[in-house]
């Protein structure tokens, strides 16, 4: 009556036997025909772009969108859920700007927005084969059959439906917001956009003596990334409970955090001649680097 169960498990194997079993049994479609006249839970799902394979943050988003209709239909409620094609956007068209080798909003014009805007509806789905392929191995019930476009002109018109309706009823109101944005492109991004452009960098910097008044060729050391922010610098930071030394070094005395000497002075054990906490530095006045801001020295120029 039962099936042997053996004790080897293979659950790969395991899960493609139930895929097999819900394709050939059409059991999604099945489900939705049985709760038809039923309340309804409107379920709206973010599409993806198909101009780039799924990953790791796809997968678990989806697995998600996934779980929350599962259970609403569970519950006795009729849960449709399309799957759709965002086509739309930065990605779509920095892919095309690769291939027709454009660079940025003026050459695009003088390439011609409408042919542009037709080699990109020619990738935007690219890769909706293999999109389809690993929704379906993640166990994810969607319709892909009647999937829409947002480039679909009746899918256009129905957005542009509902900003009516909202418009009609008083809800929408002019603002500002402030959003990252695209010099090249000549765009706001979004924050999915931006996201895209963070990368790793070794950033330009330098290290600054400040010459310390009142006490002889004592310099606090300054790092900073922005030194064109130096001619207007009118004070110094230090970290409250951060250790700080005076280091002699060839006649000089030069003031910096402990934890940062080997960065300047390698395996080289410089001569310490003493130590404070960074809220003990409070109110050491230095020497401005340019005379610009002279005449604030009496409110400026301190740590």
């Amino acid at each position: 009556m039962f099936k042997r169960v053996t004790q080897e498990t293979e659950f790969p194997k395991m899960e493609e036997e139930t895929l097999r079993f819900w394709e050939k049994e059409d059991v999604f479609a099945k489900s939705l025909e049985a709760r038809k006249g039923a309340e309804e839970f409107i379920f709206y799902d973010g599409p993806p772009f198909a101009t780039g394979l799924p990953h790791y943050g796809h997968l678990l988003a989806g697995t998600i969108k996934d779980v929350i209709p599962r259970y609403q239909t569970m519950l006795g409620k009729y849960c449709r859920r399309t799957f759709g094609w965002d086509c739309h956007g930065l990605p779509v068209e920095y892919e095309m700007e690769k291939q027709l080798k454009l660079s940025g909003k003026r050459e695009i014009e003088r390439y011609g927005v409408d042919k542009f805007n037709e080699s990109c509806r020619g990738i935007v789905l690219r890769y909706t084969s293999e999109w389809e392929s690993i929704v379906k191995r993640m166990g994810r019930w969607v319709d892909f059959r009647n999937g829409y476009r947002t480039m679909d002109l009746n899918y256009m018109e129905s957005i542009w439906w509902v900003f009516k309706q909202l418009w009609d009823k008083g809800l929408i109101y002019e603002g500002y917001k402030i959003l990252p944005y695209c010099a090249r492109c000549s765009t706001p991004l979004s924050n999915f956009e931006a996201n895209q452009g963070y990368k790793e960098v070794t950033d330009n910097c330098v290290t600054v003596r400040f010459k310390v008044l009142d006490q002889e060729n004592t310099y606090i050391l300054a790092w900073t990334t922005t030194p064109w922010t130096l001619p207007s610098n009118m004070a110094l930071a230090a970290g409250p409970d951060i250790d700080y030394v005076k280091i002699a070094d060839d006649g000089a005395t030069y003031i910096m955090a402990e934890a940062r000497v080997p960065a300047y002075y390698g395996k080289e054990k410089p001569e310490i001649t003493g130590r404070c906490k960074g809220k003990d530095l409070v109110g050491l006045r230095y020497e401005p680097l340019f005379p610009y801001f002279a005449d604030y020295a009496e409110r400026a120029h301190s740590a």
